[in-house]
């Protein structure tokens, strides 16, 4: 009995010499990151985010709980960079051309339009970004050139986004041309204005309105699954899936840098591997959300989906080449962005281009034996 007392006492005090280890205090500590996000909590970019939050906490054991607030619940939806900037919040979660007011190049991040003019869809923009030098510019852009105290990591793509909506058919550039047209700003309303049509930027809530008064004879805002949220098809019948003012779209999430060098290694590693495999399954979820919307739209709804006119892409390609040159001249590191991009999409595209031809070819043989 005394030799057993003295084995339990044994291990009762390696188990308390353990419990004052640096690494193990460590590894018990648990941290809350608020994630303030510029979408509502019904999107289903929010939904996607609480999955991610759910990853994160399983992976780590509760080291790292997310709480995933929707927009307007510390901060709105453009004031979320400065926040997490400050620390007012640990991180936040948008789509990076948002901040292109703050640099152009968070454009060719977040939305470069026909592919910076390049020809890169949504994937071979990801495998630039992952195996290209892209994350390391993007980090560049965060630590150099607009001095946020922040990192970031890109979880949500979006692309290709639709041509938009429309009263009536477009048959023609010309067509296009007469139409008053809902476009993003900036770098895209831009292209389209080279074009010679007329842009007009407005925020999400005021589109169907203005459509409804007239205002607006056309608009883009996403993809079949949030346009069917949104409720186009009230305003709008005829969709034109086919577009290049968004084909490659991207949001992600920032945290505070000093939150972030708190956390434990492992768990810096956690997050960065969460925010990969949210990569692949975003992209997952959008292909099959956007399939069953568009049936919703044309079964339930009446919407007509169109083909976009032959000559609107040679066009947008040139005007968007034209754009992005301007604004390369003005901006060192956008053209530095650019450069990347060009390299890339030399060594790419033409490869990619002729594997998709394989993918469409074995899709249009499956929609012929279908019929």
């Amino acid at each position: 009995m005394a030799q057993l007392r003295s084995w339990i006492k044994g291990i009762a005090a390696l188990a308390l010499a353990a419990a004052f280890l640096p690494g193990a205090v460590q590894a018990q500590q648990s941290f809350k990151m608020r994630l303030q996000t510029a979408v509502p909590a019904a999107a289903d970019e929010f939904k996607m985010l609480g999955k991610f939050s759910q990853r994160v906490d399983a992976m780590t054991g509760g080291r790292l709980k997310i709480e995933v607030l929707p927009d307007g619940a510390v901060v709105g939806a453009f004031e979320i960079l400065d926040a997490v900037d400050k620390g007012l919040v640990e991180s936040g979660f948008a789509w990076t051309h948002y901040w292109s007011g703050k640099h152009p190049a968070a454009m060719l991040f977040g939305s470069p339009s026909g592919g910076s003019g390049l020809g890169m869809d949504q994937m071979a923009w990801v495998s630039w970004f992952l195996e290209g030098g892209g994350k390391e510019l993007y980090r560049e852009m965060w630590d150099q050139h607009m001095k946020m105290n922040l990192v970031g990591f890109m979880v949500q793509p979006v692309g290709p986004e639709a041509l938009g909506w429309f009263k009536e058919p477009i048959n023609s550039m010309a067509d296009l041309r007469k139409r008053r047209f809902r476009t993003p700003p900036g770098i895209p309303g831009a292209i389209y204005k080279e074009m010679g049509v007329t842009a007009i930027a407005l925020p999400g809530g005021e589109i169907i309105p203005s459509a409804e008064r007239g205002v607006l004879d056309a608009a883009e805002w996403c993809c079949p699954v949030t346009d069917l949220a949104y409720g186009f098809h009230r305003a709008f019948k005829y969709y034109y899936l086919q577009g290049l003012h968004q084909n490659t779209v991207n949001a992600d999430i920032y945290i505070n840098k000093n939150f972030w060098n708190k956390l434990p290694k492992d768990v810096q590693a956690i997050f960065e591997g969460a925010a990969l495999a949210s990569l692949m399954e975003s992209t997952a979820y959008r292909i099959r959300a956007n399939a069953l919307a568009l049936t919703e739209l044309t079964t339930k709804h009446g919407v007509k989906v169109m083909e976009t006119p032959a000559e609107y892409f040679p066009q947008f390609m040139a005007a968007t080449k034209k754009v992005m040159a301007e604004n390369a001249a003005k901006n060192p590191f956008f053209k530095k962005v650019l450069d990347s991009q060009t390299v890339f999409a030399k060594q790419v595209v033409p490869y990619w281009v002729m594997i998709q031809k394989t993918n469409t070819s074995v899709g249009e043989a499956y929609l012929k034996d279908a019929k």
